[in-house]
C-alpha cells in the first residue's frame, strides 16, 4: 500500500449535538451524509481495530446507493430496482420496496417516511413500517440525487436539470429551479439556502422558501460533488480537479485546493478540517481556513465513494474494492476490508458498527 503522510496536530471536533448515530440531522431526520448541511459526520464511533464481517446481505444488482440508518434500521438501494429495509443487527430483510429501475440515490427517513429517487425519474415516499408506497413524484429524468429534508420539504435534483422542492406529506410540487445541466449532486440546506451542483459546471444557492437563485458559483467542470455547508462556507468537488471554498452569503471564492484528477466525492466536514477523495486515488485532508494540505493518503485505485467521519477515525470506499479506515490526525492506515467489487457507497456507524454497499451486490456490516 502506498501512503503519502504530512503529520500535523489537530484538535479533535465535537460531534453534534442531538445526532443519534450517523443518519440523523435536523429534526431526527436521516439521510445522506448525516445531515441537511450534508458534513458526513457520524454521532456513533466506527471500529478503529477491525475485528469480523458481522454479516452481510445480498441483492440481486451493484450497490452505488449509501445506507441510511434510523430506529435500528438500515435503508439503500440496489441497481436491481428495490429499496430494501433490513435489521441492523442481524442483516435479516425486514421488507423491500419496486421500483421500475436502479437505485443510486441514497435514501432520507424522516416522519416515519422513506424517501429517495429512482432512475425511472421518480421520488417516491415509502412507509416505514409497511414498506408501502405513500406517494411518488414525477421528473423529467432520472433521480440520482440524493433528498435532502427540512422544514417537511423534500429538495433533490434529476438528470432533467431541475431542482426540486416538494411537500414531505402530500407529494406535491413547492417549486422547481432550471439549471443548465443534468443534476447527480445532492442538494445541502442551511440557513434558508439550498446549494447544488450541476453538469452545467455551477454551484448554485437557490432560496429555501422561493425556489429564487441567490448566487451561482463558475468553476471548469461539471460538479457532480454534494455540497457541504460548515459555518460561512460551502466545500464542494468539481471534475476540473479541485475543491473548493466559497462564501454562503456572497458566493466569492475563499479557496481553491488542486488535485490531480475529477472529485466527483462530497466533502466532509469536522474539527477544522476538509476530507475529500479525488479519482487520482487520494483521500485529502485540507485545513478548513486556508486551503493548505495536511495530509494524504493513497488508496490502490479510483476514489469516489464520500470520506464518513466517526470520532477520530476517517472511511471511504475505493474502486480497489477495499472500505479503508484511517486515522484523521495523522492519515495512516488503520485497517482495510475486501469486497468483491468496487465501494462507491459512502459508509455510515451506528452501534459501533459500520455500513457499507459494493459493487459485488452485497450490503456489509463490520466491527
Amino acid at each position: 500500500m502506498k501512503k503519502s503522510v504530512i503529520v500535523r496536530c489537530c484538535t479533535l471536533f465535537a460531534l453534534l449535538i442531538g445526532m443519534l448515530g450517523c443518519g440523523l440531522g435536523g429534526n431526527g431526520a436521516a439521510m445522506f451524509r448525516a445531515n441537511p448541511q450534508r458534513t458526513g459526520i457520524c454521532a456513533d464511533d466506527g471500529p478503529v481495530a477491525l475485528q469480523e464481517l458481522v454479516w452481510k446481505f445480498k441483492t440481486d444488482g451493484k450497490i452505488f446507493s449509501s445506507p441510511t440508518i434510523s430506529a435500528g434500521v438500515v435503508y439503500f438501494g440496489s441497481n436491481d430496482g428495490y429499496l430494501y429495509a433490513v435489521d441492523v443487527k442481524t442483516g435479516e430483510r425486514i421488507w423491500r420496496f419496486k421500483t421500475g429501475d436502479r437505485i443510486v440515490s441514497s435514501p432520507a427517513v424522516a416522519s416515519g417516511m422513506v424517501y429517495f429517487g429512482s432512475y425511472d425519474g421518480y421520488l417516491y415516499a415509502v412507509d416505514i413500517k409497511t414498506g408501502q408506497e405513500e406517494w411518488k413524484f414525477k421528473t423529467g429524468g432520472a433521480v440520482h440525487s440524493s433528498p435532502a429534508v427540512s422544514n417537511q420539504v423534500i429538495y433533490f435534483g434529476s438528470v432533467d436539470k431541475y431542482l426540486y422542492a416538494v411537500d414531505a406529506k402530500t407529494g406535491q410540487e413547492r417549486w422547481r429551479f432550471r439549471t443548465g445541466g443534468a443534476i447527480y449532486s445532492s442538494p445541502a440546506v442551511a440557513d434558508e439556502v439550498v446549494y447544488i451542483g450541476s453538469d452545467d459546471r455551477y454551484l448554485y444557492a437557490v432560496h429555501q422558501g422561493t425556489g429564487q437563485e441567490k448566487w451561482k458559483f463558475k468553476t471548469d467542470g461539471a460538479v457532480g460533488s454534494s455540497p457541504a455547508v460548515s459555518g460561512k462556507t460551502v466545500y464542494f468537488g468539481s471534475n476540473d480537479k479541485y475543491l473548493y471554498a466559497v462564501d454562503v452569503k456572497t458566493g466569492q471564492e475563499t479557496w481553491k485546493f488542486q488535485t490531480d484528477a475529477g472529485i466527483l466525492s462530497s466533502p466532509a466536514v469536522a474539527g477544522g478540517m476538509v476530507y475529500v477523495s479525488s479519482q487520482d486515488q487520494y483521500l485529502y485532508a485540507v485545513n478548513a481556513s486556508t486551503g493548505q494540505e495536511e495530509w494524504k493518503f493513497q488508496a490502490e485505485g479510483e476514489v469516489n465513494s464520500s470520506p464518513t467521519v466517526a470520532g477520530n477515525t476517517v472511511y471511504f470506499g475505493s474502486e480497489d474494492t477495499r472500505l479503508y479506515a484511517v486515522d484523521i490526525r495523522t492519515g495512516r492506515e488503520r485497517w482495510n476490508f475486501r469486497t468483491e467489487g468496487g465501494v462507491f457507497s459512502s459508509p455510515a456507524t451506528s452501534g459501533g458498527l459500520l455500513f457499507f454497499g459494493s459493487k459485488d451486490g452485497y450490503l456489509y456490516a463490520v466491527k
